[in-house]
């Protein structure tokens, strides 16, 4: 599978997830519903049973089986599920399916459309044409295209927030006929102002060091050092010596893909630094210099620091084993 259609598939995966965080309480697909003080899951309330004991209707024993299939299991096997997961391939779930980083993803692209920067904190523009064939010329005003996009996600997201914990009948029904109340329309409000300013100055400095379930992801990934990871070829770092740093552009979360495991501690598995190389290489080598392995392969990409060799030669990266992903030893 090429790199190209890896990015379409990962759109097609963050879309569809954005559209299933919007629709997931309109749905009744999950929500928790305040004014019934319980979990609704696929259109059936999800209860402890707490009001059942309460009145008497069920014993102790009756109860506790309840909280034991309803709420530790579910939780212990999302829990066991989440940590596979990202001990194996990190934070996926960021770079695949988070509606958050979606967002992120689109403003960035905007931002630097509108003056060359994916943030406003960074000191030099990026260059309008790049050696990965990338051809973005600055212009001003795209900044409303921004802020309109800025704003509207923030809405956005405050309103399907809220439809988390409200009936989202009554949540849509009130801002169509504008007679949100005093609690719903000051949720909504500082929700956006607040979205807003991540949005805009934060994003990804919030998805590298405020996201508690990215960082999670992130210190369950680096104690395997033999998850996946993005590895540069270094014994054919010469054809990247004129190399304009194409996949650092590319990097949504601003990293350095040709650097060590530990200096991509955030890195979210998108791919695009894997795009933007081959793109880069494809006329010069035929080949990138940067790519997915895990196994032994991972090794030299987790152990190489400060002068101490790697535990694994650098052999992952020969022709007999083009597009593999484990070790080839």
């Amino acid at each position: 599978m090429t790199t190209n259609s890896i990015q379409k598939q990962r759109l097609a995966w963050r879309s569809a997830f954005f559209l299933l965080f919007i629709l997931a309480p309109p749905l009744d697909i999950l929500r928790f519903d305040l004014t019934q003080n319980h979990l609704i899951l696929f259109g059936f309330p999800w209860t402890l049973g707490m009001s059942a004991f309460q009145e008497g209707t069920i014993g102790a024993m009756e109860m506790g089986l309840q909280m034991l299939f309803r709420l530790f299991l579910p939780l212990a096997l999302l829990l066991t599920l989440g940590v596979y997961i990202a001990w194996k391939w990190g934070r996926l779930y960021c770079g695949w399916l988070c509606p958050h980083f979606s967002v992120v993803e689109m403003i960035n692209s905007l931002m630097r459309r509108a003056h060359g920067k994916l943030s406003i904190w960074e000191k030099n523009p990026l260059p309008d044409v790049q050696r990965d064939g990338t051809q973005i010329q600055p212009n001003k005003r795209w900044w409303f295209v921004t802020i309109v996009a800025v704003l509207f996600f923030s809405f956005l997201w405050a309103v399907a927030l809220l439809t988390y914990l409200l009936p989202p009948k009554e949540i849509y029904s009130n801002l169509i006929t504008a007679s949100l109340t005093r609690n719903q329309f000051i949720f909504i409000g500082v929700g956006t102002l607040l979205l807003t300013i991540e949005f805009t100055f934060a994003r990804h400095l919030f998805c590298r060091f405020g996201c508690a379930l990215g960082l999670f992801q992130s210190l369950i990934w680096m104690g395997n050092k033999k998850a996946m990871v993005v590895a540069y070829d270094r014994k054919r770092a010469k054809v990247c010596v004129d190399c304009d740093a194409s996949c650092e552009h590319a990097c949504p979360m601003r990293l350095k893909p040709r650097s060590i495991k530990r200096r991509m501690f955030t890195c979210t598995q998108c791919m695009q630094c894997i795009a933007a190389c081959d793109a880069t290489q494809q006329a010069a080598s035929g080949s990138g210099l940067l790519k997915m392995l895990e196994d032994q392969c991972a090794l030299d990409v987790s152990t190489r620091d400060f002068g101490f060799k790697p535990e694994v030669p650098q052999a992952c990266f020969s022709k007999e084993n083009a597009g593999k992903r484990k070790c080839c030893h």
